[in-house]
């Protein structure tokens, strides 16, 4: 949540977690968010099956930036039935609560009209398609105006990383027009219509989806940049210090890691940052989080095997309280090129530019959106590509930038003062 730094969830951050059989109360302010969030545990895989819906409304009298639905529905991507009344408009919450995965969704016969992400709302955008990667939420409309029927409602992957394993199973829920039950044969009612997905590495497709989204109300993105960070952000290889652990599924007795600016970051195991940093014990963690990559290359090219290997370490990056941040995330094709799914912790920002291979500092900010971005607070680097992102550090704390891929440890910390 914002403005709300002392308690942000992730374990040995901003708090050490609840030990079996604690409790915890959280208490906080909602301020300047309206629409669908999401709660989930934060330690390690307990997300996979602790979370939920957090919807936002507007205040009582406040009305939708669009039109009344006749009804609301959250869409955690798990097999629901919706039912309708034809010609009915419906609101359809959706959450990516999928630990590893960015998902296409599509809804058979019928198209979707985007009204808001991650709890931010955005001029109205119609298509047939949406992506959503792991912790992010969508908002869309959808008319109930086919032929009373059954629909599929319908989500699988959307894969970027070259011969890399996943899921590829579809996972389906239904839109059903109450009608429908009229047209009962021998007791039972027809197939639902399957909708047409894209291929499972369609990346056109995601990119024209994501092009799309535009922030609801004009505005004026700050031009001065106070702090401007250049996170390079990608997977890697470890040695296994047991090479018989599951966990060791690279080559040559080495692990899977990611970094950011060759930095793969370790958690405390005893003491909070936040708890560190206030009460000043020493020996937690440094500062010396590099805002560049040490040492530049070729990001999305042939990238030698000796850069394969990043560093461990708790650093961290000071900014002054106040500051306007600028973060250009760049995908490496270390390993693989892959679609990155990064969250900032605290903080709603402005997309306001993204393109394919190395970004360019000279010429690619001429590009940037600085009229209507979207708002976001999970945004995905294009695979072989980079994402910039800017917004103001008044949220005075410690703060994690990290992938929503719970396999990966790809996450760096700032400290506002």
């Amino acid at each position: 949540m914002l403005r709300n730094p002392w308690a942000d969830g992730p374990s040995y951050v901003t708090q050490c977690p609840i030990q079996p059989g604690g409790s915890y109360t959280y208490r906080f302010t909602i301020q300047n968010q309206e629409g669908t969030l999401w709660w989930h545990a934060h330690t390690g895989f307990l997300r996979a099956t602790v979370y939920g819906a957090f919807i936002i409304y507007p205040k009582l009298g406040s009305p939708y930036p669009f039109s009344m639905p006749k009804k609301e529905f959250p869409l955690l991507l798990e097999t629901v039935r919706v039912p309708v009344d034809a010609g009915e408009t419906i609101l359809l919450r959706i959450i990516n609560s999928a630990l590893n995965q960015e998902l296409f969704f599509a809804i058979a016969n019928h198209r979707m009209t985007v009204v808001a992400t991650d709890a931010a709302y955005t001029k109205p955008f119609t298509t047939n398609v949406l992506m959503i990667g792991p912790g992010q939420t969508i908002n869309v409309l959808v008319t109930a105006d086919q032929t009373p029927g059954r629909y599929y409602m319908a989500a699988r992957a959307y894969q970027t990383a070259m011969n890399a394993a996943f899921d590829n199973t579809t996972t389906t829920a239904i839109l059903e027009y109450k009608s429908a039950s009229c047209g009962k044969r021998n007791g039972q009612l027809p197939r639902p219509i399957l909708p047409v997905l894209p291929a499972f590495n369609d990346t056109a497709t995601a990119t024209a989806y994501t092009a799309g989204i535009r922030g609801l109300s004009k505005i004026n993105v700050f031009t001065r940049v106070d702090v401007s960070l250049y996170f390079v952000v990608g997977l890697g290889l470890i040695n296994c210090t047991n090479p018989n652990s599951p966990r060791c599924q690279g080559p040559n007795g080495t692990r899977f890691t990611a970094s950011i600016n060759n930095n793969s970051f370790v958690l405390p195991t005893t003491t909070s940052l936040m708890q560190a940093y206030y009460q000043g014990i020493p020996g937690v963690f440094t500062t010396d989080f590099p805002p560049v990559p040490p040492l530049q290359f070729n990001y999305t090219g042939n990238v030698p095997r000796g850069l394969w290997t990043p560093a461990r370490g708790t650093k961290l990056f000071k900014v002054k309280y106040g500051s306007h941040l600028q973060i250009v995330l760049q995908d490496t094709s270390i390993v693989t090129t892959e679609d990155h799914p990064m969250h900032v912790h605290g903080f709603h920002f402005f997309v306001v530019g993204s393109g394919f291979g190395n970004f360019n500092p000279a010429t690619d900010p001429a590009r940037f959106n600085l009229v209507d971005p979207p708002v976001r607070n999970t945004i995905g680097t294009p695979p072989g590509g980079w994402v910039a992102i800017r917004f103001v550090a008044d949220n005075p704390g410690n703060n994690i930038i990290s992938t929503p891929i719970n396999v990966l440890n790809l996450s760096a910390l700032w400290t506002y003062l």
